[in-house]
């Protein structure tokens, strides 16, 4: 755990970055990426950040990776952590600047204007300070205040997302086991206030780091070294600088919508020991009474939990289909059912060519995925041909795979909405819908046979979760890809030059929830600015586009604007809307390496076709 024992080795690591050193024009920042995929010695580490940041550097803006400015703010030297946070970024395919403050001197710069901090101007700020901060006869309420003053400073100032760290239980007991009972020990503070950090976090809309967590499974000692903290007053140890740096990095992809979306599971040795083929229903070790079996039931109820809370999951498997799903279908002891199951492929076509085959069926990213394997030999080669893929190095027990899919992080999540509880279904009714749109005699028919509402509302208390998670994971059908806070989304709720919409969309076949988002701001022009259009990948193709545009344009012409001003700014998976301002009767303004610009006159009224009914709202679009 301690050396992210789910990353693979890589024998030739040294070899790949000094040629990548030598030639950082040849796979540039891809490479970094991969590299950084790997398990590696603190050193290494150290030698991969001096390399990924003259790379970096010397690349063309456009280099394939999101930019992130993050700020580390605390009572202790933090320095020593930056390069783990760096590569921890990278494996989520983000770029991140870091800042740190001089040593103790963060409230300074948080209230200074001109400080360097607001020079930085942080997207995001982590919190970390160690227990010294609870020391003293200081009521946990006041410490409590000052906390969530710091925080509302940030996100006011920085308009900046927070993660706030737990503390270390590093103090020594004065009682001993029952230290709870003494609560003016240092001890028993560390453990009170981070028992109520959960709920103050939860009510400023803050992320939190808990490295408390962490140290109660890895060891106190592992984090922390008494000797550096007196000596270099470092809190966290150089050991934690790896582990530490990918807990802050599955945050920041998880707050930058780079989390993972579907666990993809081979079947024989992954679901149930043995071979489905040789073995067969009754011959798999699958159930009560056999520690092997046992496990395997384990590793069932964990991915069950996961489809439980929006993560998909699917089946890629060399086996006979029919004999795969009788054994879901039929065996006693299966948790997972084939209803489960968002899609399931078994057949002895190579790998590589099977999850492409998945990411295209669920409409999403290879980088979405993540495909365990008992196979050492399968996982390489997904990994040598689908680099993007997560592929974590499963344990050789399979009492252990719960653990390494849960310590790995890959589907870091900040909270659970009911569309969340519904993804499995939901992507089931797409699975019904594709089999539809393929009888159907061409694509109208199709479209109208869908019967689709699309029920629209203006941003509200009661969606904003739901909301902000869209804004903050939606990559393809997303003109902008700007990022948002749960606060920065709550202040435009009331905002009269803000026109704010949520969609709804639902048919025949079922609910697909609350699946596009508009901002636009109207300014002294009479010019409404779409600032966010995004939607969900679920509802490609079906004319949505067209009824929220004649939604926007309606709401826009009450608000007085005369034009609609849209911006296309490009990333690495937004190509798909490159063209979308244009196919809706947009008019270019202009066009640059950083994206274009388009604009259309509100003089006339224009209604485009769509297949879709749009309901006028009475009720939140957010089910109870």
């Amino acid at each position: 755990m301690n050396d992210l024992y789910w990353l693979p080795r890589l024998a030739e690591w040294t070899q790949s970055l000094a040629k990548l050193e030598a030639t950082p024009w040849n796979g540039g920042s891809a490479e970094l990426v991969r590299l950084a995929g790997h398990r590696m010695t603190l050193p290494e580490l150290l030698r991969l950040d001096r390399a990924a940041a003259k790379i970096l550097n010397s690349l063309s803006p456009q280099t394939g990776l999101e930019s992130v400015r993050l700020a580390l703010l605390g009572t202790a030297t933090l320095d020593h952590l930056l390069p783990g946070v760096r590569a921890g970024a990278l494996r989520r395919r983000l770029a991140a600047a870091c800042y740190t403050t001089p040593f103790g001197q963060y409230r300074q710069e948080i209230e200074t204007p001109d400080s360097g901090l607001a020079q930085f101007r942080p997207e995001a700020v982590l919190f970390s300070f160690d227990p010294s901060y609870l020391a003293g006869e200081q009521p946990l309420d006041a410490l409590e205040a000052q906390l969530a003053s710091l925080w509302t400073s940030c996100q006011e100032r920085f308009r900046s997302r927070i993660i706030q760290q737990t503390f270390l239980p590093s103090a020594p007991a004065i009682l001993g086991e029952n230290e709870h009972r003494f609560p003016h020990s240092l001890a028993a503070r560390i453990a009170e206030f981070n028992w109520r950090l959960r709920s103050l976090a939860d009510r400023h809309g803050v992320t939190l780091l808990c490295v408390d967590q962490w140290a109660s499974r890895t060891g106190l000692d592992f984090w922390r070294d008494d000797l550096l903290w007196h000596r270099a007053k470092q809190d966290i140890g150089p050991r934690a600088a790896i582990l530490y740096g990918d807990l802050v990095g599955r945050i920041l992809g998880s707050l930058w919508g780079k989390s993972a979306k579907c666990l993809v599971l081979d079947l024989d040795n992954t679901l149930w020991g043995g071979v489905a083929g040789d073995d067969g229903l009754t011959g798999i070790k699958l159930g009560q009474g056999g520690g092997t079996g046992e496990a395997f039931v384990a590793m069932q109820q964990y991915c069950r939990k996961l489809a439980s809370r929006g993560i998909i999951l699917a089946v890629c498997s060399k086996n006979e289909e029919s004999v795969a799903r009788k054994i879901f279908s039929q065996h006693p002891e299966m948790v997972l059912r084939l209803d489960d199951v968002a899609c399931f492929v078994a057949n002895w076509e190579p790998k590589p060519d099977n999850l492409r085959q998945i990411a295209r069926a669920l409409n999403i990213g290879l980088d979405a995925l993540v495909f365990a394997d008992d196979s050492p030999f399968e996982r390489e080669i997904v990994r040598t041909n689908l680099p993007m893929l997560h592929v974590p190095e499963l344990p050789e027990e399979a009492a252990f795979y719960p653990r390494c899919l849960a310590d790995a992080g890959y589907f870091e999540g900040m909270a659970i909405t009911s569309d969340d509880l519904a993804r499995t279904r939901q992507y089931g009714e797409n699975s019904k819908r594709a089999e539809l749109q393929a009888s159907a005699s061409d694509l109208p028919a199709y479209l109208r046979s869908l019967d689709m509402e699309l029920r629209w509302a203006n941003f509200d208390e009661v969606s904003l979760q739901r909301i902000t998670q869209l804004i903050n994971k939606t990559n393809q059908f997303n003109l902008t890809t700007r990022r948002y806070t749960e606060e920065q989304v709550r202040s435009l709720i009331g905002d009269p030059s803000a026109l704010t919409l949520q969609l709804r969309l639902t048919d025949r076949l079922g609910d697909n929830g609350i699946i596009a988002i508009v901002i636009g701001r109207l300014d002294a022009a009479g010019d409404l600015r779409i600032d966010t259009w995004l939607m969900s990948c679920r509802v490609f193709g079906r004319t949505v586009e067209h009824a929220t545009l004649n939604i926007l344009a309606a709401h826009a012409r009450e608000m007085g604007a005369t034009r609609l001003m849209g911006d296309y700014r490009p990333t690495e998976k937004n190509a798909i809307v490159a063209q979308l301002y244009a196919s809706l009767g947009f008019e270019p303004l202009a066009a640059s390496d950083a994206g274009s610009q388009w604009h259309m006159r509100l003089d006339r009224e224009t209604t485009l076709p769509t297949f879709v009914r749009v309901k006028a709202p009475d009720t939140s679009l957010t089910p109870s």
